[in-house]
């Protein structure tokens, strides 16, 4: 099975929105995939974020906000995605078989839910594009901007 962990900051909105995104994407495909999400510091998962996801029909009940060290078997992953700068510059090194991509997303935090669920909308295509791309044997997109249209396949 295909791993992926999904890193952000304080692992309190984006890549806990990312990770139930990711799952449901899969799910909606029919793959196979382990996804997580940390954070390099651990706080809450934000209110607004569970609002923005629960308008979609995926809840964040249950999710907690956690650290890399708090992952099961943190150094094996597939892919290790990261949606904002500091995650990408504070996270560790990978063995080469792990394929580390950047999608950068602006944090929502103290704006309205129309920034959270345009910050939510815009995770949504990228890792439905992700997933689409697994699916399909095609190489993931290297970048935000490479993610092509999500087609209902």
């Amino acid at each position: 099975m295909t791993r992926v962990l999904i890193l952000c900051t304080h692992n309190s909105a984006r890549s806990q929105m990312a990770e139930a995104l990711t799952r449901a994407a899969a799910e909606r495909v029919g793959l196979g995939l382990d996804v997580h999400s940390a954070g390099t510091e651990a706080t809450r998962v934000k209110d607004d974020a569970k609002t923005v996801m629960g308008e979609i029909g995926l809840s964040l009940d249950g999710h907690t906000s956690k650290t890399l060290w708090d992952v099961p078997d943190w150094q094996n992953f597939d892919y290790v995605i990261t949606v904002c700068d500091s995650a990408a510059e504070a996270c560790p090194a990978y063995p080469g078989r792990t394929h580390r991509l950047h999608y950068p997303f602006t944090d929502p935090s103290g704006g309205s839910l129309d920034r959270w669920r345009e910050v939510r909308d815009q995770l949504q295509k990228q890792f439905d594009g992700f997933v689409q791309a697994l699916r399909d044997g095609r190489p993931v997109p290297e970048s935000y901007e490479d993610s092509p249209p999500v087609s209902a396949a």
